[in-house]
């Protein structure tokens, strides 16, 4: 990518998008770590990893800024999408997407509050509680497999934070 040459990103976008996507829908989230397999269940994961890409990129100059926007922009255009696709009518349609803007934000911050923090006496990792709460809507699930989401989580952030800024803006995941 070359930083000083104008061209049309939406291709790249439109590809780290669909890579995203694919990560996404790896079977392991719903068998392994028994993410729900239901639309907030995909939204959750998905949103998952479009943080990481945006986290991965926050601070990383105008370039990045500018494919973090893109990226949000794209995932919210697949929300709405998806919800038309269900039947949702268009006066619906905005009052949900800004609720899953919203929604999508919150769990950012609280990821982003869990990957920071230290674990807790008990054991589990602030992350761990962060997925407990938005990942799996606070349904019971065992500290084990709460700890294993965690590690994937840590691992998909320590994976992206291993790649040029460059790699990531064009899908090379």
């Amino acid at each position: 990518m070359n930083l000083f040459r104008r061209r049309d990103d939406s291709q790249d976008i439109e590809t780290l998008y669909e890579r995203l996507v694919d990560l996404s829908r790896d079977v392991a989230f719903y068998t392994e770590l028994a993410v729900p397999d239901t639309i907030d269940g995909r939204f959750d994961t998905l949103s998952i990893h479009v943080h990481a890409v945006l986290r991965r990129l926050k601070g990383q100059g105008a370039v990045a800024d500018r494919g973090a926007q893109a990226l949000f922009d794209r995932f919210m255009l697949d929300m709405d999408q998806s919800l038309r696709e269900m039947g949702v009518g268009d006066l619906g349609v905005g009052k949900r997407i800004k609720k899953m803007g919203a929604a999508f934000y919150g769990r950012m911050d609280a990821y982003d509050r869990g990957l920071d923090a230290e674990a807790s006496a008990d054991g589990k990792s602030p992350l761990a509680e962060a997925l407990h709460r938005n990942l799996y809507r606070d349904e019971d699930v065992s500290l084990e497999v709460l700890q294993a989401c965690a590690a994937r989580v840590e691992a998909l952030h320590a994976d992206m934070a291993a790649r040029s800024v460059e790699d990531v803006l064009l899908g090379r995941l």
